[in-house]
């Protein structure tokens, strides 16, 4: 008897899925964090999988922002050695024009045939200090240091949208959430207005709470947390 087909089609898996599908915590696990206090369950304190998607999240943020600082570093020195790619179009009217952009010589020079050969001297003077500022900026390192910034930098984006399908049993967790969430937009948007200082006497509340509860527990978006999570991985040999 021939065996029947049981295959199918898998659903497309999507980037987040990927991300969060080894991190979402069981009903078991979720039931431990709710025993009693003099359960052995409850002292375990099993992972939770929203604080391991935010220490990785915080380790990749802050990778994006070295790669950051230092291909800004680099950028000054190439902008001093070499200069921004540029070329300088002295106009049928005598007038001298800087062109930071090949695309903008059609809009200095137009399109006539009058300035044909002009236009082609620009492309050709502007193509080769491209070339320059390139080479430049391979050899100094400034092209591998803004590749790893812009591929930290969407890695991190791509874990904090992880957040959202990535359940936390904690309130260490809870707090990571929203230190996360804190912390990004603060960065894009005016922190002053709504719901920024709302999200930020959440998190606040939360970290008191979490030390109260359980003294000494590592809370993200807390000053004295995070020092004593730096105390610790240094103790243990890590970070």
């Amino acid at each position: 008897m021939a065996d029947s087909d049981n295959s199918m089609t898998l659903p497309l898996v999507t980037r987040r899925q990927m991300l969060t599908g080894g991190m979402i915590t069981s009903t078991a696990l979720m039931l431990e964090k709710n025993a009693l206090p003099g359960d052995v369950a409850a002292t375990s304190m099993p992972s939770d999988p929203s604080m391991a998607l935010w220490r990785e999240w915080e380790m990749t943020r802050e990778s994006a922002e070295r790669h950051c600082r230092r291909q800004q570093r680099l950028e000054t020195k190439l902008v001093e050695s070499v200069g921004f790619p540029r070329v300088k179009v002295r106009l049928p009217n005598g007038q001298d024009v800087t062109v930071h952009a090949i695309e903008t010589l059609n809009e200095v020079l137009g399109k006539g045939p009058d300035t044909a050969a002009l236009r082609q001297k620009a492309q050709a003077g502007f193509a080769a200090h491209q070339a320059r500022w390139e080479a430049a900026a391979e050899e100094g390192g400034y092209t591998a240091a803004l590749r790893a910034e812009r591929e930290a930098g969407e890695r991190a984006g791509d874990l904090l949208e992880a957040f959202s399908a990535t359940p936390a049993t904690t309130l260490a967790g809870v707090a990571g959430k929203l230190d996360a969430i804190l912390r990004e937009g603060e960065a894009w948007e005016e922190s002053s207005e709504f719901p920024w200082p709302q999200i930020r006497s959440a998190l606040s509340d939360l970290v008191r709470i979490g030390h109260v509860l359980r003294p000494g527990l590592f809370m993200p978006g807390c000053r004295q947390s995070r020092s004593l999570e730096v105390s610790k991985n240094l103790k243990h040999g890590r970070g």
